[in-house]
């Protein structure tokens, strides 16, 4: 039989491959996923802390080279000093506008009409 020219055993004969093609072992077919995956929650008190950890450690740090500058240590320069000094400056100043909005934040949430 044929049909708009394609004979029907030759289509008889494609199925029969598909068919053997998708129950060969080893093989699973193809997952098609209609969502996105789901991205990992960040929590906010771990992004807090994991900030307020980066800036104790530059603070450390800092004190660390500003300690070995003056006990003489020739492997530390003053300019390494300052910078780190200005750095752990500025992260701290930044945590403390951080804790300035949310502080803001809190009263303007409690302060609001129910």
């Amino acid at each position: 039989m044929r049909t708009g020219g394609i004979d029907g055993s030759q289509i008889q004969a494609m199925i029969a491959q598909l068919k053997a093609h998708a129950t060969r072992p080893g093989l699973t077919p193809p997952v098609i996923q209609t969502e996105a995956p789901a991205a990992p929650k960040a929590e906010f008190a771990d992004a807090l802390k994991k900030s307020l950890d980066a800036v104790n450690a530059s603070q450390v740090e800092s004190g660390e080279l500003s300690k070995k500058f003056a006990m003489g240590d020739d492997s530390v320069s003053l300019s390494d000093v300052m910078i780190s000094m200005q750095k752990s400056s500025i992260n701290f100043q930044a945590s403390i506008q951080v804790r300035n909005k949310l502080v803001s934040a809190y009263h303007d949430i409690m302060n609001m009409q129910v």
